[in-house]
């Protein structure tokens, strides 16, 4: 069975996994575009040693083409884990991060997010390069 058939996908207003990506629509060709991507945006995500997201992929697939190109990921390593105990540790990873990238064409921002409990999680947006 291939991956994608473990793929999971939902609105993140309504889910906790769901990595969101917050970009400009519209953007000018070579311009260095901000991209926000997060998980547990509306809904919090638990951040423990035990329930935790690792990283978030970032991807793009250019208009009329099936490659994609990652472009970022976006570890988190740290979840409260300490020689005192689980959650006891002094600095929690919060499962948000910036990239910042240019574009020659439009295209899809992909991004996969890993849930240590639920698995992965994929959402998209589209960029249009002008």
């Amino acid at each position: 069975m291939a991956l994608s058939n473990y793929v999971k996908s939902a609105d993140f207003k309504n889910e906790k996994h769901v990595p969101v990506i917050t970009a400009p629509d519209t953007v000018a060709a070579g311009e260095k575009v901000r991209i926000e991507l997060e998980v547990g945006k509306d809904i919090a995500h638990p951040n423990t040693t035990e329930h935790h997201i690792s990283w978030i992929k970032l991807y793009y697939v250019e208009e009329g083409t099936t490659l994609p190109y990652e472009v970022a990921r976006l570890e988190f390593n740290v979840h409260g884990e300490a020689g005192a105990g689980a959650n006891e540790g002094p600095v929690y990873a919060e499962a948000a991060g910036v990239v910042v990238a240019s574009f020659k064409k439009s295209g899809k921002l992909i991004a996969t997010s890993y849930c240590n409990i639920h698995g992965l999680w994929e959402s998209e947006k589209d960029i249009v390069v002008k």
